[in-house]
């Protein structure tokens, strides 16, 4: 049963590309990385109950199993190639896999990303997924490099990953026409959009990067930990869709926004006299770019509330161990 799951997985995600030299079927992959090219390579593990809640679809799995570690390569400014996948399954659930692959397979197909191996085994249901991608030398983004005076800006909107969550935590269903936002809200948290495109858009713009997973205040934390800076934000320009703002009120929006994570928004530093033009490049690309304060000499990232005085924010993001 094993290998007829395998099968499946390797027919569904097949993907031409001249550098897999060898793929599935094998004891390892053979890769070729093109001439002028580094190699970025992430890895994330998904674990049901922790990162996506029991009775999720699996397709909904399999989309954002792709896309978290998808998210880490835009953050590098890198453009994806290759995943291996490691899957751990209670038992031998055939639906389950072709729903999980389904998902897989079309974020991957997307992007021209092949899956060239992985491992089956037998356990609570588990996910991990590494991905490699190609960059430029020396054009990698990184958390480090952020220099005081540049601005902060981010991709999209933030707090609405949280607040699916919390949708579907509340198991509600009015049947009104607030369960258009509901289902906005869900589908945020299960199908984040890799912001890869954008990612690329920044490697000669940006000073620093990172994807927005653990909450906005953590991440940018880790870019000030990183390149020995602060940061200063205004609540009041935190970019939060209508679906958020229709369904919550504007503390709890906040509260999400700020600490909530698992949007897979990047959140980068670029000097002034960039701003324009970073601005005008990623609207372009249709994923709309929000400039939300600044990097400052000091450390830590404070937060400038809608009174003009620094707030005490009470969600400062995922931690696994805390």
């Amino acid at each position: 049963m094993e290998f007829d799951l395998i099968e499946l997985i390797r027919q569904r995600t097949v993907q031409a590309r001249d550098d897999v030299r060898l793929g599935i079927g094998d004891d390892a992959a053979v890769l070729a990385v093109p001439a002028g090219q580094e190699l970025a390579v992430a890895i994330d593990t998904l674990v049901e109950g922790v990162h996506f809640p029991r009775g999720t679809d699996p397709a909904d799995i399999g989309w954002k199993a792709l896309a978290v570690n998808l998210s880490d390569l835009a953050a590098m400014g890198a453009s994806p190639a290759w995943a291996l996948l490691g899957l751990t399954l209670p038992q031998a659930d055939r639906a389950f896999v072709e729903g999980f692959v389904d998902g897989f397979s079309r974020l991957a197909g997307a992007h021209r990303l092949a899956l060239v191996g992985g491992d089956t085994t037998r356990g609570p249901l588990t996910v991990s997924v590494a991905v490699h991608g190609f960059v430029p030398p020396g054009k990698a983004l990184t958390r480090a490099g952020a220099r005081v005076g540049d601005a902060v800006l981010v991709t999209g909107t933030l707090g609405d990953a949280a607040a699916g969550l919390n949708v579907l935590q509340q198991l509600r269903r009015d049947e009104d026409d607030r369960d258009k936002l509901r289902d906005y809200l869900v589908e945020r948290l299960t199908r984040p959009t890799p912001r890869l495109a954008a990612g690329v858009a920044l490697r000669e713009q940006a000073h620093a990067c990172i994807d927005v997973s653990d909450g906005l205040l953590a991440d940018l934390g880790h870019i000030c930990a990183a390149s020995g800076v602060g940061a200063e934000i205004d609540a009041a320009l935190l970019p939060r869709s209508s679906a958020l703002l229709g369904l919550y009120d504007d503390a709890t929006a906040l509260h999400f926004a700020l600490g909530g994570g698992d949007d897979y928004e990047l959140c980068f530093c670029v000097p002034p006299d960039r701003l324009s033009q970073v601005q005008a490049d990623l609207s372009r690309l249709g994923c709309g770019v929000t400039r939300i304060g600044r990097i400052v000499a000091g450390t830590g990232v404070r937060v400038r509330g809608h009174d003009g005085g620094w707030m005490e924010p009470g969600m400062p993001g995922w931690e696994h161990f805390a």
